[in-house]
């Protein structure tokens, strides 16, 4: 009976916050001062054909009767049709998105693999040299626009010094060495076994990814010092102590593992923002993900390709959300109790 009762608020809550997803995006592409209509026909269209359109798209109609219309094609995968590239918006979301995934999953086991180590270091060390570079390095990381240093990144590692690739995801002389399946292109060259394919993928995608992870490792570190930090002064930790175990047992083993409850969902939430967040780095990079087919598609006031976009990152963002609660249920039987 509770596991029917925890189901069925948990299929609410996905429910609702769908809906109020749904709500803000409708009402937000209505609120911008741009026209679909003349943004279809164009701004010299003659009046008879502007109306006509109007109708067409259901948008004489009252608000509620347009919001379960859009609410209605969003449930069948329909998100109008790109006035910049003319193709229906989940098609041009398909291609983009494995961009925006590869960047962004790099980035993050940047982030993470770096991060979570150097976050035990500096809390162990608490005060000492580790410590003050993980402050510094969590602050530059707050304080730093990722626009700037990703220009600053491209005029050194790759302008002067020529130890990466540039902009874009891969050379023109690549692009029709292996067959794009999944759309990761790392996965793809590498299962064709299209090794210098792989290599200069991998060259374009270090540069970006590294800043990204940077970011994320800025957070991710700073959360688990405060975490260590925390689980350092308990007092299993005295009385791991005084049993004898290695000092490296306790913080690997015992602390680190009670810590990687709350830690899991600040990761799993950083993924979740460099997957929504990554705008400005693709736009820098020419990188061609979601976040830059947003950007240009809300400078040409393609406003069906920028709802989609928002759609599919906020549906990515519920679904992270829950995945980490689910995480966090998992590691911790006793929310699991309740």
């Amino acid at each position: 009976m509770k596991f029917s009762r925890a189901l069925a608020r948990f299929a609410l809550a996905i429910v609702l916050t769908y809906l109020g997803l749904l709500a803000v995006t409708f009402f937000i592409g209505r609120v911008i001062p741009v026209d679909p209509v003349l943004a279809v026909v164009g701004d010299h269209a003659p009046e008879s054909v502007v109306v006509r359109v109007r109708e067409e798209m259901g948008l004489n109609k009252p608000l509620y009767v347009q919001f379960g219309i859009y609410v209605s094609k969003v449930l069948h995968g329909d998100f109008g049709t790109s006035v910049l590239t003319s193709n229906p918006v989940l098609q041009d979301i398909k291609r983009a998105f494995p961009a925006t995934f590869e960047l962004a999953t790099l980035g993050i086991l940047i982030g993470a693999s770096i991060g979570v180590p150097l976050g035990v270091w500096a809390a162990v060390r608490r005060g000492g040299l580790v410590d003050q570079v993980v402050r510094v390095m969590g602050l530059i990381g707050y304080s730093v626009p990722i626009f700037w240093l990703g220009l600053m990144a491209l005029v050194l590692f790759y302008a002067r010094l020529d130890w990466v690739a540039g902009p874009g995801r891969m050379d023109v002389s690549y692009e029709y060495v292996f067959t794009p399946t999944t759309g990761i292109l790392l996965l793809d060259t590498a299962m064709q076994g299209q090794w210098e394919a792989f290599r200069n993928v991998f060259a374009h995608l270090i540069l970006p990814a590294s800043l990204l992870g940077y970011f994320s490792l800025a957070y991710i570190s700073r959360m688990t010092r405060s975490f260590m930090l925390g689980e350092l002064s308990q007092e299993y930790v005295v009385a791991a102590r005084a049993k004898g175990l290695s000092e490296a047992r306790i913080i690997w083993r015992h602390a680190l593992r009670n810590a990687m409850v709350p830690l899991v969902t600040v990761i799993t939430l950083s993924y979740a923002g460099l997957l929504e967040g990554s705008v400005l780095t693709e736009t820098v990079f020419a990188w061609p993900g979601l976040g830059l087919y947003i950007t240009n598609s809300l400078q040409n006031a393609d406003m069906n390709a920028v709802l989609g976009g928002t759609i599919v990152v906020g549906s990515v963002f519920i679904g992270l959300n829950l995945l980490s609660d689910w995480l966090y249920r998992t590691l911790d039987p006793r929310t699991r109790a309740r």
